[in-house]
């Protein structure tokens, strides 16, 4: 039968989704582990902790809103995670050396096809569609480490406000003026936003650098005896802007991880969490009168602690090099075989029994050149104990498939 997800203001055929990515072309590096989380959508369902999070700063936002300048942010929620590169990247003013864009850090489809790695892929669109604010959220992909607190898939959220003439005070005119403006409703409007999430606690705004908005900042809260980032945020670059066909207009935006959110607000130790279907992790998160009104009221509390496993696996990089742009516009040459490869391998076989993996050693022969590389796999099951005899059957399917990919 065909899937249909719905959005707000389309609908797209999942099946349709899954056998564009299943295509066979030389530059699809997409692996089943990936394919089978699309579609999940965590952030859409009901009591989930990440849709919990994503309800609340929706609320927030469109009620602050209404109290201060009567607008509201449409929901985008559920938009195709396939886009292309010029709106993942070219007209955000990512450039073609930036380390993201890389076949080692995304997951491509073909040349110019990419699941998207953040939901400002879908910006351009919404502008140039004359969005006067709006809320993308969605799940986002990056090839990754492999620890408690980073995973190929996870979501997040993007907010937009564009002005009007209308919005500024009269005396307000000036282009420089008018940017200071939207920057204190910018951050007048976040500021609001972390206290209705984490309570009163001391805040603190940083200057920092995005390609897509000029001035970018950070927002830290300091919360469970520790500063914490928050969200990245800024006005809106002016080729952003431009590049979505609204140059004599202004805005601001600003992005979250509602993964990262979740767990700090909701105590959860482990993102692989977020993913499981044991009932033990998610009826935690169902408020005994139908809504949940304060955060700090839920506090995930631990249903098992499973004993770990771990093996090591080591081996010789193949010798083939490429050449790479680094961060800096140089050309240089580096190994074919990136480290989130092997993560890559470890995670398609594995799974989610594999808790983290670590580099542990590097070793540089003097003699031939060749280089080596030692990694500790491991290994907890969120649900049950694991046996040594069936980590042993994946260890050594993971050692076969790394000889595969590494000659």
């Amino acid at each position: 039968s065909t899937t249909i997800a719905k959005t707000n203001n389309k609908n797209y055929i999942l099946d349709d989704v899954i056998n564009t990515i299943k295509n066979n072309h030389p530059y699809n590096n997409i692996p089943d582990s990936i394919v089978e989380k699309i579609g999940r959508n965590l952030h859409l369902q009901q009591f989930h902790p990440l849709n919990i999070i994503k309800q609340r700063i929706e609320d927030f936002c469109n009620s602050y809103a209404l109290s201060n300048g009567n607008y509201q942010f449409k929901i985008y929620d559920n938009l195709n995670p396939i886009v292309n590169t010029k709106s993942c990247f070219d007209d955000l003013r990512v450039g073609k050396e930036h380390v993201s864009r890389r076949p080692s850090d995304t997951y491509y489809l073909t040349n110019d096809e990419l699941l998207r790695t953040h939901t400002s892929a879908h910006q351009i669109q919404f502008i140039s569609d004359g969005n006067q604010a709006f809320l993308c959220s969605g799940d986002v992909y990056r090839r990754d480490e492999i620890d408690s607190s980073h995973y190929p898939v996870f979501h997040q959220m993007e907010g937009v406000r564009i002005f009007k003439d209308s919005d500024f005070p009269a005396e307000v005119v000036s282009i420089s003026d008018r940017k200071k403006f939207i920057e204190e409703d910018l951050k007048n409007i976040l500021t609001k936003l972390a206290k209705h999430l984490f309570g009163e606690v001391d805040m603190r705004w940083r200057d920092d650098y995005f390609p897509f908005t000029e001035p970018s900042f950070e927002l830290d809260v300091f919360f469970n005896e520790d500063w914490m980032e928050v969200l990245g945020c800024g006005v809106i670059h002016d080729d952003v802007m431009a590049n979505a066909g609204k140059s004599s207009e202004l805005g601001w935006a600003f992005g979250v991880g509602l993964e990262r959110l979740a767990m700090v607000l909701f105590k959860i130790p482990d993102i692989r969490l977020f993913w499981t279907t044991d009932e033990r992790f998610l009826k935690q998160f169902i408020p005994k009168n139908g809504k949940l009104t304060d955060l700090s009221s839920v506090r995930f509390v631990p249903y098992s602690k499973y004993p770990l496993c771990y093996k090591d696996v080591s081996f010789w990089l193949p010798d083939s090099k490429i050449k790479q742009i680094n961060k800096d516009g140089v050309e240089e040459e580096v190994y074919s075989v990136h480290v989130n490869d092997i993560y890559e391998v470890i995670r398609n076989i594995a799974g989610d029994l594999v808790e983290k993996v670590d580099l542990f050693d590097e070793f540089i022969n003097k003699k031939t050149g060749k280089k080596s590389q030692a990694y500790r796999v491991t290994y907890r099951h969120m649900d049950r104990s694991l046996t040594n005899e069936e980590v042993d059957k994946i260890q050594e399917e993971i050692r076969s498939k790394l000889v595969d990919k590494l000659g």
